[in-house]
């Protein structure tokens, strides 16, 4: 495809095992494709081109949803790593179930999260750190298993990525007024903990 327009209808199809998406597309960039991809709950793993490599750009991309992201200009060998990792995370199951730690409610297939009937929509990124930190109770979780987990392992995240994500969840605990807190362990990584 050639433009963003035409490249949302095909991908409304939903026959795509991934989407390469240009950020620099005619008629609608590609970060609003995603945007809109997203919106309509297009699970379709995403890998973002474009010859932006700053970080905003890329927290902004991976904040829309994006799986990925590679900066122009790349290899292909890297293409294709990037392609299949983003293939080997899509293989993996997210429980329908509700999880629960402390006072929150985290639904993975509803993106939210809810505290004491207080909930509030997380975006993809975020209910992933959310699960992982849940599931992996009062354990400390690195930033690297974050990007592992997130991202992928072939992925070129900066740990700064990780930052972002673990600033966005801090806030929305402190709105829904939750007692889980979310802990930095200096030089190590973060852990769950429920304030006493």
């Amino acid at each position: 495809m050639h433009d963003g327009r035409s490249a949302y209808d095909y991908a409304l199809s939903g026959i795509y095992d991934l989407l390469l998406l240009d950020i620099m597309m005619p008629e609608m960039d590609g970060m609003t494709v995603l945007r809109k991809l997203r919106g309509e709950g297009m699970p379709t793993p995403v890998i973002l081109l474009t010859a932006k490599g700053e970080i905003t750009d890329k927290v902004a991309g991976l904040d829309h949803g994006a799986d990925d992201y590679i900066a122009k200009p790349f290899s292909t060998e890297e293409l294709l790593a990037r392609i299949r990792a983003a293939l080997r995370r899509k293989g993996e199951v997210i429980p329908e179930e509700g999880i629960s730690f402390g006072d929150i409610e985290l639904s993975t297939a509803q993106l939210k999260v809810t505290v004491k009937g207080k909930e509030l929509k997380l975006n993809l990124k975020e209910c992933e750190l959310l699960e992982l930190l849940t599931t992996r109770k009062q354990a400390v979780t690195s930033k690297e298993q974050i990007i592992e987990k997130l991202w992928g392992f072939d992925s070129e995240v900066e740990y700064n990525n990780v930052e972002v994500y673990i600033s966005f969840l801090r806030k929305k605990l402190t709105f829904l007024h939750s007692e889980v807190k979310i802990n930095t362990i200096r030089g190590v990584g973060y852990v769950l903990e429920v304030a006493k």
